[in-house]
């Protein structure tokens, strides 16, 4: 069997729906279950069992001996969140008691960092391992990832494979459920469905102009094929990023999003909410080369292109 932590989750379930796809269907969804919305995410995919996060540790001494693979998505992930003690409690702590119990029973793990560790991006976007200690996240959540990539390059006893992704801006279907922390192209497409425009924030970096901010963003899809390569490859544990390896601005996303709808252009700007304005990542690129010299070398879909999926997947929903 494979455990997909997070299951209920963007990319949790689209993972399991890869994985029945792939025709593996012994699929133990772990999550806490308490969201009616997200859960939703879950229907028509074949799932053998249904964890609460709150029992797993426990599960895993009863079951370890039938599972294949963790793959553990779950985490709290909002960026505006400032409860240290839960982010240490939810993202840190559990993902540590995880790779404890993958040592213990010889259970490969693949986990979900987040380039939210690169902060302002001072040192680059490189996934050298001697970097990662000089990385300064802006936010409690980046910090609460970094510290576990830190632990756990700390530790003498590893899983006998393990990698950690560091996912960066991630887009595609399941996530309508996230709220303020859903992607740019969800708001998107919700606001020009409704009004006709799209507001995008307003740059208050003197090195970008409005629009002109950039993220690497990459489809779920491509996300998930890297996961499923990780499954069967097996060697060269580490810590990976996983971006498409170009930024693009906020106006190209946008721009993308009018075009696949079929509606003219209407784009303005409003000030970026206070609370984040501090915390805010100007531009990040995934440095690819390190997965790519594994021998991963599936392309990855441009911003165009997933954009036009995952918007004909709306429009059609």
């Amino acid at each position: 069997m494979i455990v997909v932590t997070g299951a209920a989750g963007f990319i949790g379930s689209r993972l399991i729906r890869k994985l029945n796809n792939e025709n593996f269907n012994y699929i133990v969804a772990v999550d806490k279950f308490d969201n009616p919305l997200k859960n939703k995410n879950l229907e028509g995919l074949k799932i053998l069992e249904q964890v609460d996060r709150g029992v797993f540790m426990p599960w895993i001494d009863i079951n370890h001996e039938e599972i294949e693979f963790i793959f553990h998505i779950g985490a709290k992930t909002d960026t505006t969140l400032f409860d240290i003690e839960l982010l240490t409690r939810l993202n840190t702590d559990y993902t540590k008691n995880i790779w404890k119990k993958c040592i213990e029973y010889q259970i490969p793990v693949v986990y979900a960092s987040s380039a939210a560790t690169y902060g302002l991006g001072e040192n680059g976007y490189m996934d050298d391992e001697s970097q990662i200690p000089g990385l300064k996240p802006l936010n409690p959540y980046g910090q609460s990832k970094q510290d576990f990539d830190l632990w756990a390059l700390e530790q003498k006893e590893k899983p006998f494979f393990w990698v950690g992704l560091k996912f960066f801006n991630v887009y595609g279907p399941n996530e309508y459920h996230k709220g303020r922390m859903a992607s740019v192209v969800w708001h998107a497409y919700n606001q020009i469905k409704d009004t006709g425009e799209m507001k995008l924030f307003r740059s208050h970096n003197p090195d970008f102009k409005d629009g002109e901010q950039k993220r690497d963003f990459i489809y779920v899809d491509d996300v998930l094929d890297v996961c499923y390569w990780l499954m069967h490859h097996r060697k060269n544990s580490g810590i990976y990023n996983l971006g498409s390896g170009e930024a693009r601005t906020f106006l190209d996303l946008t721009r993308a999003v009018f075009q696949a709808m079929g509606v003219p252009e209407n784009i303005s700007f409003i000030d970026t909410p206070e609370d984040i304005r501090d915390k805010y990542q100007y531009y990040t690129e995934a440095d690819m080369d390190k997965l790519r010299s594994i021998g991963y070398s599936k392309k990855f879909l441009s911003l165009e292109e997933g954009v036009k999926k995952y918007t004909n997947s709306l429009l059609i929903g």
